[in-house]
Parts: structure tokens; sequence; C-alpha cells
């Protein structure tokens, strides 16, 4: 019986002792535990913190977005306005400058025309020019020879007259 008290006794000091180990490791373990809860509180805290940024974040990125997109809508609009005010100036300008072409095509051909009048005016001038220079000339010399011939009639005349003064001078 002593022996069997004996053995029971060592056995339950054996068990007691391998509780106690047991214990040792389940409070190490229910530490490590603990710890291990916390760290995951911590990480689950900043698994939030992060989500919650991350939504801000996407949520100021798709603000940002939208804007980008409305400012970028409104400058296209913009550039197509001015795309559009331009292109309809350049055809005006481009008709303006058809028309200005053409101007100067039809003041040229009128301008070569009135040159080749003002030549022949220029030598029609001329000619008569020199015709009516000859005819002068002709008229001044048969002036010239009417004027002599005048002189010289009046030359007799006044001889003549003269004379017939000197007779009736004398018959008186």
């Amino acid at each position: 019986g002593v022996l069997l008290y004996s053995h029971l006794q060592h056995k339950v000091r054996n068990a007691e002792a391998l509780a106690q180990k047991y214990k040792q490791q389940q409070e190490a373990l229910s530490a490590q535990l603990q710890v291990v809860y916390e760290h995951r509180s911590r990480l689950e805290r900043s698994l939030q913190k992060e989500r919650g940024e991350h939504k801000k974040t996407k949520e100021d990125f798709l603000v940002y977005k939208l804007e980008a997109q409305e400012a970028l809508n409104k400058e296209k609009q913009d550039s197509m306005n001015r795309y559009g005010a331009l292109s309809s100036q350049h055809k005006i300008l481009k008709n303006q400058h058809e028309d200005v072409k053409k101007q100067l095509l039809d003041l040229q051909l009128q301008h070569n025309s009135l040159k080749l009048e003002h030549r022949k005016a220029l030598e029609t001038h001329s000619q008569k020019y020199a015709q009516l220079q000859q005819e002068k000339d002709s008229e001044v010399a048969n002036l010239q020879d009417t004027v002599y011939k005048l002189r010289e009639e009046s030359k007799l005349l006044r001889k003549a007259h003269q004379e017939v003064h000197s007779q009736l001078l004398n018959a008186q």
C-alpha cells in the first residue's frame, strides 16, 4: 500500500509538475496570444486607418479627376470655339485675298489697257503736234510772206499816195 501510495504520490507530483509545466506553457501561450491579439488589434486599427485614408484618397482622386475632366472639357470646348472662330476668320480672309487678287488682276489688265491707250494717244498727239507744228510753220511762213508783200504794197501805196499828193499840190 505504501509502495502504491508512494508510486501514486510520485505520479501525482509528476502530474502536478506536468500540470504546472502545462500551466506555465498555457500562461506563456496566453501572454503570446495576448500580444498577438494586441498586435492584431493594432494591425486592424492601422488597416482601418489605411482603408479610411485610402477611401479619402480615392474620393479626393475622383473629385480631382472630375475637376480635371471638367477643366479639360472646358479647355477643349474653348479650343474648339477658338478654332471655329479662327477657321471662319481664315475663310473670310481667304475670300478677301481671292477678291483682292481678282481686283489686282483686273487693275493690272485695266492698267495695261490704259497704258496701251496712253501710248496710242501719245503717238496720235505727237503726230497731230508734228502736223500742227508743220501747219503753224507753214502758216507763219505764209503770214511772213503776206506781211512782206503787204509792206511792199504799203511802200508802193505810200509812194503812190506821195505822188498823188505831190501832183495835187502841183495842180493847185
